[in-house]
């Protein structure tokens, strides 16, 4: 199965929306996450009927946040993406007759229940906020790096 990248494509939108870009249309969306602009529709609307964006149609509108991304879990997200599978490990769709195979099967969704409400607890406790504040990080680095890389080259002697 391959992977759901819905929220991790969302996130990245909504920390892209708040640092950098108020107001996007699907199709400026949809070119920022490589995708089709109905798919972006699709996804935000989630977004919209949770509170976390507002969207305005016609000319001069679009997608912009309507609460801080310090308001908003990763768990809001993952919901309003329609809480796609989280491990693309199970048991066995149908049911079968073989003793192996059920045993298997019970322990695989008992560890993959326990861990998925794990999973989901922690996200509840992570703000998108947070992510932002870590790609804001990560970019002062690099340009700190960037910069120093240049310095470097002015203090040999």
């Amino acid at each position: 199965m391959p992977r759901d990248l819905r929220m991790s494509r969302i996130l990245h939108v909504l920390i892209h929306m708040d640092r950098h870009v108020p107001l996007a249309t699907s199709e400026q969306i949809s070119k920022m996450i490589s995708t089709n602009p109905v798919v972006v529709r699709r996804m935000m609307g989630g977004l919209r009927d949770r509170g976390i964006v507002t969207s305005e149609k016609g000319h001069g509108g679009g997608w912009k946040l309507s609460r801080s991304l310090a308001e908003v879990t990763l768990r809001d997200v993952y919901e309003a993406v329609g809480a796609p599978p989280l491990f693309n490990i199970g048991p066995n769709a149908s049911p079968s007759e073989c003793l192996v195979e059920k045993a298997v099967d019970a322990q695989l969704a008992a560890s993959l229940r326990d861990a998925e409400a794990r999973l989901l607890a922690q996200f509840s406790e992570v703000k998108v906020e947070d992510l932002a504040q870590d790609f804001e990080s990560r970019l002062a680095e690099v340009q700190q790096d960037a910069r120093g890389t240049c310095d470097a080259t002015d203090h040999h002697t």
